[in-house]
């Protein structure tokens, strides 16, 4: 972590558990300003992490008969998701993100169309207080191009579908899915510093994130104050490395979903993640292989200013989340490709030690891991 720190990571903190042990530790600064250090028990916004709680929620509605996985979205949301689409598509496609239903991000925050112009962070600042309906976000995904046809072999990573599974939610309980969600899955899991945002203030003790935008901001910006509106149940969940260990603990133990909504969850298909790569993709889920080492599931996860990630090992023994409080590090090629940076190599060699101890780093490079993208 140190190593991290040093390659031009501001703060980084983490906790790993194996077994019956458990490791926790911080290097760096949660203000860059001030030199206040990071400390591990902060309180980090931990992105598209919140997919794997929303998925959750939706198999329990499964389970209870309430959500069938292969039903037409068009049945719950006929009005959401009309027409063809609407017969076409399906729950699980959402999920999964075989949806053909393209991202909406481009399209609330304009200016990242421009990349790598200057004016690319325009629309950051403009969105910083601004408060988006999930009908409005969800409507900019509908009417682009679409991404693929429904159901098709490679998914496309789209945040639109699980703000479509919010409103499939809400629509079958009765209450929002932030509600729901905390009632049936923070709390079930005994998480005590996890939540969704009541407003753009994170409360407790948190970290400043800064976002460079590819080198674009500089230097980069703290967005640590946002409305999360943005992304809600996709991806606007505030939590700690240690509560997300043990939440991922209690998910692959079969006790917030059971086990058959858990072997659903773990069916996995290739999908193109928003950096181009290519991830294997279940029900808000992700498998990461790593050679001589094993297999992992969970997920990653950033907003502006900060990267989230944590997995576990199949069979729940070993376990690793890392908060990092800058992100999009990388400036851009002359193609519009990340360059490589210091602060990768770094990564790797924690994410080595912390899931693997003595597998080597070129294993670990090798292997799917993800890389901190939203």
């Amino acid at each position: 972590m140190d190593g991290v720190h040093r390659a031009g990571m501001p703060g980084v903190y983490a906790e790993v558990r194996d077994g019956g042990r458990t490791w926790r530790g911080a290097s760096g600064v949660a203000d860059a300003r001030t030199g206040r250090p990071v400390r591990p028990d902060m309180r980090q916004r931990v992105g598209s992490i919140t997919k794997a709680f929303t998925a959750a929620a939706i198999m329990q509605q499964v389970e209870q008969g309430r959500i069938r996985l292969d039903a037409p979205i068009g049945d719950y949301l006929p009005r959401l998701v009309p027409g063809e689409r609407g017969r076409k598509i399906t729950v699980r496609m959402l999920l999964n993100h075989t949806s053909g239903i393209p991202d909406y991000i481009p399209y609330a925050f304009p200016s990242l169309q421009k990349l790598p112009s200057p004016r690319a962070a325009e629309s950051l600042d403009d969105n910083r207080f601004r408060r988006f309906r999930p009908a409005e976000l969800i409507e900019m995904g509908l009417t682009a191009p679409p991404a693929g046809a429904p159901g098709g072999p490679t998914g496309v990573y789209s945040n639109t579908n699980y703000l479509l599974l919010g409103q499939l939610l809400e629509q079958v309980t009765g209450t929002t899915a932030e509600e729901y969600i905390t009632r049936n899955v923070i709390e079930r899991a005994g998480l005590r510093h996890t939540g969704f945002p009541a407003g753009p203030r994170i409360k407790g003790p948190h970290s400043r994130m800064y976002e460079s935008l590819h080198g674009l901001i500089d230097p980069p910006r703290d967005y640590s104050v946002y409305d999360m509106s943005w992304v809600g149940p996709a991806a606007s969940l505030v939590s700690t490395t240690e509560d997300l260990n043990r939440f991922y603990g209690k998910l692959l133990d079969g006790k917030i979903v059971n086990q058959s909504s858990l072997a659903q969850m773990q069916r996995t298909v290739p999908v193109r993640a928003l950096d181009g790569t290519t991830i294997d993709y279940g029900l808000g889920l992700q498998k990461v292989g790593i050679p001589g080492c094993g297999t992992f599931w969970g997920n990653d996860g950033t907003v502006w200013g900060a990267g989230t990630m944590s997995l576990t090992r199949a069979d729940g023994k070993r376990q690793m989340s890392v908060a990092i409080n800058l992100i999009r590090w990388n400036k851009l090629d002359s193609a519009g490709k990340p360059e490589h940076h210091p602060i990768d190599d770094a990564l790797a060699t924690l994410y080595e030690q912390a899931l693997c101890g003595d597998v080597n780093v070129q294993a670990m490079k090798a292997s799917q891991a993800p890389a901190f993208v939203p």
